[in-house]
């Protein structure tokens, strides 16, 4: 086949001009192309053929089924998208979202509440959030996400703490939480800890003893036989 006009930079030209341009020619970027575009560039082609060497009507016909094929098969993965995310409303999901700067990847998990399009790609909105079906990292039950949450949510206290030299008294509310969330875990939730965290725990909690007996804290603390008998004589 041969044209008349040249096609750069994605689009048709003629004598130089491109053919968007051109009245009644509208030019559609490649990455955007749908049915009723690529059916214009067939027109133009058809308006800019060599009249010397025409193309074969069978050729635009064989494009045009070539397209369509394409197109079923792209609306056939949506489809499939949409069904397999409407399937996963109210189930717990873990999303794996990556940090495009730094590549960093990050594991978000809860329940899916319910599903939005946008484009023909399903979209899962989680509480605040919503991410695309693509980032969808597993399915999980209730106890395991409760359980995975609980053990992100006790390495991030313990990420915020200050080494062990620079401990100070000022951080046993954390300490005192962070050992009450502990007592707190069964078995199954402590497995979800590293045995690592659990002693480096135990340190900062041995340490955070230490600093209140050296400050005197438990000294100048009233008992609580102390506390009562004030509180009869102010009575």
């Amino acid at each position: 086949m041969s044209t008349v006009a040249n096609i750069v930079n994605g689009e048709i030209q003629k004598n130089g001009v491109a053919a968007s341009e051109t009245k009644n020619n509208p030019t559609t970027k490649s990455n955007d192309l749908d049915k009723q575009a690529f059916l214009n560039l067939l027109v133009t082609q058809m308006k800019y053929q060599d009249p010397m060497e025409p193309t074969d009507n069978t050729e635009y016909v064989s494009q045009l089924a070539t397209f369509s094929s394409l197109e079923q098969m792209t609306n056939l993965v949506a489809s499939s998208d949409l069904t397999r995310a409407s399937q996963l409303v109210g189930q717990y999901v873990t999303i794996k979202e990556t940090n495009e700067s730094t590549m960093e990847e990050k594991i978000i998990g809860g329940k899916v509440d319910y599903v939005t399009v946008e484009n023909g790609k399903g979209f899962l909105n989680i509480g605040d959030g919503k991410y695309s079906i693509d980032k969808l990292d597993s399915v999980v039950d209730e106890k395991y996400l409760n359980a995975y949450n609980l053990a992100n949510e006790f390495n991030a206290s313990m990420s915020a703490l200050p080494t062990l030299a620079n401990l100070t008294t000022s951080y046993k509310d954390i300490i005192d939480n962070l050992a009450q969330v502990l007592s707190d875990m069964n078995s199954y939730e402590k497995g979800f800890l590293t045995p690592a965290t659990i002693a480096d725990f135990g340190k900062y909690r041995d340490r955070m003893e230490e600093l209140l007996h050296v400050e005197g804290y438990y000294n100048s603390k009233p008992s609580d036989d102390e506390e009562d008998e004030s509180a009869g004589q102010e009575v």
